[in-house]
């Protein structure tokens, strides 16, 4: 690790969320001596940001802690092009209000990790809308086109990527590192804002922000950025075979959040403690020691401190005594998901598909045939078998060992 002498850049290095920075030693300098307003972007795509996103919410939330002021932006502006940034294809654009539905559903999490108020180091989260939205095309181009070339913004990955490919690129979608560049330049003159982090994805971008905020203003900008996330597995941060791991309750059960944590590669424990918790690093240290099935205390650990910060100390306790009433004591446990069967009943096959436990009815037949399914400790092997229960009664319905739902009738 690298000697800092500011708060804000010991924290961020000793707890892995440091990959590439403009200069470190500049950013680490400012920091010692100030209180530094930074900020992260974040496109409001969808009502919930999911756990990829997680790593940029906790770096906001190191920044507070360290005596710092973080700054929440809101893409409302940017999300109407769409960030072109290793995607194969356009994104759907949105209009105002379903943006404005999504940022209040996101801000939810926000409001649970970091202190919003008028306090120098209290967070802000703003809507790059309210001065993208006032742009005036000639005066955009009049003062910011000048200082980016078209040869340089063809070398950038997101867009090299998408050419290489033969997959269109709007001209819409080309204007975007543009607009987040000034994003940074307009946060410096409102907020006095030095700093953009990001994940590494996001370097060509900050680094742009901050080039053009030194030549319109003449401002010292700085860019920080996090290793890209994947799990020990290699796989991206947030996928799973069932879809993404959603922050919001209304997206994803909090038993389900609950059990992504507990069941992580045992190799990730200690990282996403450090990462994604506030516990002690000598603590840390002693948990990603245990080893054979001690670890799985540590994956608790993890769980419940995770679920805690996003979901509140309530739902952990709550998935916690679920997953233990699942697992310990065979019972059912409140918080799992329910599948109501009606009058009718339904397929074992097509139940597993409907909960989400199989992605298709085909691969609902293969797990059957693996033995992989049992209905209250029973295997099942039949994907026609019709699962029936009288008005009130419940049952279990069990994929492998982490997947469970109360079927009731």
């Amino acid at each position: 690790m690298t000697s800092y002498t500011s708060d804000l850049m010991r924290l961020l290095d000793e707890r892995g969320y440091i990959h590439q920075a403009t200069d470190a030693k500049g950013l680490d300098a400012l920091a010692a001596k100030q209180i530094v307003p930074g900020y992260i972007g974040f496109d409001p795509t969808a009502p919930s940001l999911h756990i990829g996103s997680l790593v940029q919410i906790m770096m906001l939330r190191r920044l507070q802690q360290a005596g710092h002021k973080p700054i929440v932006v809101m893409g409302g502006g940017t999300g109407k092009i769409g960030d072109p940034s290793f995607r194969d294809e356009s994104r759907k654009l949105m209009n105002d209000a379903t943006i404005a539905e999504n940022v209040a559903g996101i801000f939810t999490v926000f409001d649970r990790l970091l202190t919003f108020g008028t306090g120098p180091t209290d967070a802000v989260m703003v809507n790059n809308d309210e001065w993208l939205g006032e742009l005036g095309y000639l005066e955009m181009l009049r003062d910011v086109g000048p200082h980016f070339t078209v040869n340089r913004m063809l070398t950038f990955d997101s867009v090299k990527q998408r050419l290489e490919r033969e997959q269109a690129l709007t001209f819409l979608e080309f204007n975007y590192m543009i607009l987040q560049a000034y994003d940074f330049v307009e946060l410096a003159r409102r907020y006095d804002c030095r700093l953009q982090m990001g994940g590494s994805d996001q370097w060509g971008n900050i680094v742009n922000g901050l080039e053009l905020g030194r030549r319109m203003e003449g401002r010292e900008l700085f860019g920080l950025t996090t290793p890209l996330l994947t799990t020990a597995d290699g796989s991206k941060m947030g996928k799973t075979a069932s879809g993404a791991v959603w922050l919001n309750e209304a997206q994803l059960p909090a038993y389900d959040f609950w059990q992504y944590w507990r069941n992580v590669d045992d190799r990730d424990v200690g990282r996403f403690l450090r990462l994604f918790t506030d516990l002690a690093l000598d603590e840390i240290a002693r948990l990603e020691a245990l080893e054979g099935s001690e670890i799985n205390a540590a994956k608790i650990v993890l769980a419940n401190a995770v679920t805690a910060l996003v979901r509140g100390p309530e739902a952990a306790a709550v998935a916690e005594a679920t997953a233990s009433a699942t697992f310990a004591g065979g019972g059912l446990g409140e918080d799992l998901p329910v599948l109501r069967l009606g009058a009718d009943g339904m397929r074992i096959g097509a139940a597993l598909t409907e909960l989400g436990f199989t992605a298709s009815n085909g691969e609902a037949k293969r797990k059957l045939a693996e033995g992989a399914v049992k209905l209250d400790g029973v295997t099942m092997d039949d994907v026609g078998h019709l699962l029936t229960l009288p008005p009130g009664a419940e049952a279990r319905l069990s994929l492998g060992k982490k997947k469970h739902a109360i079927i009731r009738g």
